[in-house]
């Protein structure tokens, strides 16, 4: 407890001729009280003034009065509570502060304490405003920061809609998204989640998406990119924080999507005719170093879409306290009508969560989104193609042959090492085979159609078949063991190979037709 007082003697003045001597006040005298020190709990039992040199206390707070020259205190009680003291000196008389002084002395205090109290109380509340205003605007300061770390323009690729939504629980939270320009024309997808909420968790944020950005730029697998980013980050991570994180690269021309997870939300991907899970495991980045992150690929077809999203959505409750919950969410993405999956995963929540919901945790979602195809979407910038050859087959076994040694004989005078053409004609060939069986269905009323076509830096061949609708996916790796486990289907498979014997594959689809496009650049090595 600080104190300040006035020390005053009191008494009647002796009387003088001429002017009254000017006689200057003393400056207040401040003392320091310990809220341990006995002599605080002597004056709040007090009940009245209180003569220093008789108290026998073991107290430093009494002790700097006794040097300072106070002989008498009146303590200072409001509702129970010691505020304050009135400290005086020796009276000028050199007499005893009698009764009527101490009476006196006593209904001061009395009338002084609650006013005291008030002033007290109106400072306390006018610092708390001044610390409330600047923390708000050290807040807002902080919010526009945190804003200008998240992108401020989605990526703009023809073919593609890439798009995002955050809203944080507080003025800063712990989510981010964003995307990075990587060589070749792709694109980095990230989404993360801080534990924790607030001013720690935003700067947790910013460090972490300045060390990812770092790291991919030095590497193009996004299982090593959370594995170099997870070594920076577990030396300098607070206690009980982590992050969680979902890192993927898009090649828009191929609809290649390669990712890893780092304990992240599961994206989903909507297709044709289910909503499937891209599921890949890793600990969250901060957490144990020299984790593993196991790295996962898919072909994202044109008219199919991945949402990714924070656990804010999922985990969001309604005022009965039930979750939101995955499923709910894999609703949406699976009956998504309108332009934006956004929107719709916004209104469903607060739908289930109603108007006077308080946002419990932050919400990101990051939507990738394949338009439906259109050719010119992949036709190279300034394009000076040149259609070589246009013919069509009957569906029939066997004339995939003839397909494969035409396509040859139209390449043959272009600059292809020998080694990269014969991988080509082994791709037309299964190219065409596919189209024959699975997209014709052997129907030899529905023919083939194959396209030849050279640019300045490559040779296309697309194979259209009346397979439209659903395409079929493009596996990853054969794996037999995991065929016979039932956790792989050979469905895909032999577009795997295809992409493998050529430098792109490019598959499309409509309502009625379905094209593989196979792309070798000219002058290229085997």
């Amino acid at each position: 407890m600080r104190t300040r007082s006035r020390l005053r003697r009191r008494g009647r003045p002796e009387q003088r001729e001429g002017p009254e001597p000017t006689v200057s006040a003393p400056e207040p005298v401040a003392f320091e009280i310990a809220p341990t020190d006995p002599l605080l709990h002597y004056l709040q039992q007090a009940g009245g003034p209180v003569e220093i040199d008789k108290l026998k206390l073991e107290s430093p707070g009494l002790e700097a009065m006794r040097t300072a020259g106070v002989a008498l205190v009146v303590p200072l009680v409001s509702q129970g509570e010691l505020i304050g003291v009135l400290s005086l000196g020796p009276r000028l008389s050199e007499q005893q502060y009698s009764v009527d002084d101490r009476k006196l002395l006593d209904n001061l205090a009395g009338q002084a304490a609650p006013a005291l109290r008030v002033a007290q109380l109106v400072r306390e509340q006018e610092a708390d405003i001044r610390t409330r205003e600047r923390y708000e605007q050290e807040l807002r300061i902080a919010h526009l920061i945190q804003q200008n770390f998240l992108p401020r323009e989605q990526p703009d690729v023809a073919g593609w809609v890439l798009n995002a939504f955050y809203r944080s629980a507080r003025e800063v939270g712990g989510d981010f998204y964003d995307f990075i320009d990587l060589e070749g024309g792709r694109i980095g997808v990230v989404i993360g989640d801080v534990t924790d909420k607030g001013v720690p968790a935003a700067l947790m944020m910013a460090s972490t998406r300045s060390v990812l950005r770092s790291v991919a730029a030095r590497f193009d697998s996004p299982g090593m990119v959370l594995e170099h980013s997870n070594e920076l980050l577990c030396p300098d991570m607070p206690p009980k924080m982590f992050v969680t994180c979902l890192y993927a690269i898009l090649e828009p021309h191929s609809g290649r999507l390669v990712y890893a997870n780092a304990g992240h939300n599961l994206p989903y991907r909507r297709r044709s005719d289910c909503v499937d899970e891209l599921m890949a495991r890793g600990m969250p980045l901060g957490l144990m170093p020299g984790s593993k992150y196991e790295e996962k690929e898919v072909m994202i077809d044109p008219g199919e879409i991945v949402l990714f999203s924070s656990d804010g959505i999922a985990e969001a409750h309604d005022p009965e306290g039930k979750m939101f919950g995955c499923p709910r969410i894999i609703d949406v993405v699976a009956k998504h009508t309108s332009d934006d999956l956004r929107d719709e995963v916004l209104a469903a929540l607060h739908s289930f969560t109603g108007p006077d919901w308080d946002q419990e945790d932050d919400i990101t979602m990051v939507v990738v989104d394949r338009l439906p195809y259109d050719a010119s979407d992949f036709e190279p910038a300034n394009s000076d193609r040149d259609v070589l050859a246009e013919f069509s087959i009957p569906s029939e076994a066997g004339n995939e042959r003839s397909v494969m040694q035409r396509v040859a004989e139209i390449v043959s005078d272009l600059e292809i090492d020998p080694s990269r053409l014969e991988k080509l004609k082994t791709a037309v060939a299964e190219a065409t085979m596919n189209a024959i069986e699975h997209g014709n269905h052997n129907d030899p009323d529905l023919p083939v159609s194959v396209e030849v076509a050279k640019t300045s830096t490559d040779i296309r061949i697309r194979i259209t078949d009346h397979g439209g609708g659903a395409n079929i996916p493009v596996s990853t790796a054969p794996d037999i063991d995991a065929k016979l486990r039932g956790e792989q289907t050979p469905r895909g498979w032999g577009l795997f190979l295809i992409k493998n014997m050529v430098d792109d594959m490019i598959v499309t689809s409509d309502d009625v037709h379905h094209t593989v496009e196979l792309v070798i650049k000219l002058g290229g090595e085997g």
